[in-house]
Formats: structure tokens, C-alpha cells, sequence
């Protein structure tokens, strides 16, 4: 088609395109931060999990023992990895769903990861209190 015999769109059509496109684009940006706020706990559960596996480390060395600390930071830390594949899934997920206009919010990320962090957090509160208590583990004089 020739540019001098395109139609051109009225004013009430750029203003709904405008405002259409605005509105999507607000929606990618908010998926976008959720998404990241997401890696970003996925990230504090890993770097948890290997801080949990290395407290033994700061404990004398008469009372090293295997323990059950590697087995919570081991958790700990693939949760965060689950929660990295599933929130880069869920991520194209509603971003397919915006593009369609079809989006519909799920609970089910919401209660998962909840569960998640409840049995994750009751395992260090266990953790804690079945420890052994040693005062001196952390200060050492030379």
C-alpha cells in the first residue's frame, strides 16, 4: 500500500491503543519484578542452605560429628533450586497468559512455597534445639 492511501486511525483508536498497550506493558513489568523477587528468595534459600551446612564448621573440633546440619542446608538449598525452575515456569506462564488476555492469578505458587518455607523453617527451629549447645564454639582465643 501506498503511505499517501493508508487510512489514517482517529484519535479514539491511538488513545485505546495507547492506553491497551500501557496497561500490558505495566502488567510484563510487574511479572517481571515478581519474578525476580522470586530468584531473589530462591538465591537466600540456597546461600541459607549452605550456611546451615557449614555452621559445624565453627563448632570445636572434639565435637565434629556428621550431624543432620548437611542434610537441612542440603534441603534448604534444593528448595531454592526448585524455586528457581518453578518460578521461571510460572514466569512465561502469565507472560503467555498477558499477551492472550487470559491471565487468572493462582493461589497454589502462593501455598506451595508457603508450605515450603513452614517445613524449612520448623527444620531449623528442630535444628536449634536438638543441636548440641557448646558457648565457646564461636569465640576461640589463641
Amino acid at each position: 500500500m501506498l503511505p499517501l492511501l493508508k487510512k489514517k486511525p482517529s484519535s479514539a483508536n491511538l488513545e485505546e491503543k495507547k492506553r491497551r498497550n500501557s496497561s500490558r506493558i505495566r502488567d510484563h513489568l510487574a511479572n517481571e519484578r515478581t519474578y525476580l523477587a522470586w530468584l531473589r528468595s530462591a538465591v537466600a534459600l540456597m546461600g541459607f542452605g549452605v550456611l546451615i551446612a557449614r555452621l559445624r564448621m565453627f563448632q570445636p573440633p572434639e565435637v565434629h560429628s556428621p550431624g543432620n546440619s548437611w542434610k537441612l542446608g542440603l534441603f534448604f538449598s534444593v528448595i531454592g533450586l526448585l524455586t528457581v525452575l518453578l518460578s521461571t515456569q510460572h514466569y512465561f506462564a502469565v507472560r503467555y497468559d498477558i499477551d492472550e488476555d487470559t491471565y487468572e492469578p493462582a493461589d497454589r505458587w502462593v501455598i506451595i512455597f508457603s508450605l515450603s518455607i513452614l517445613v524449612l523453617g520448623s527444620g531449623v527451629i528442630f535444628y536449634l534445639f536438638t543441636a548440641p549447645l557448646n558457648p565457646l564454639s564461636s569465640i576461640v582465643f589463641e
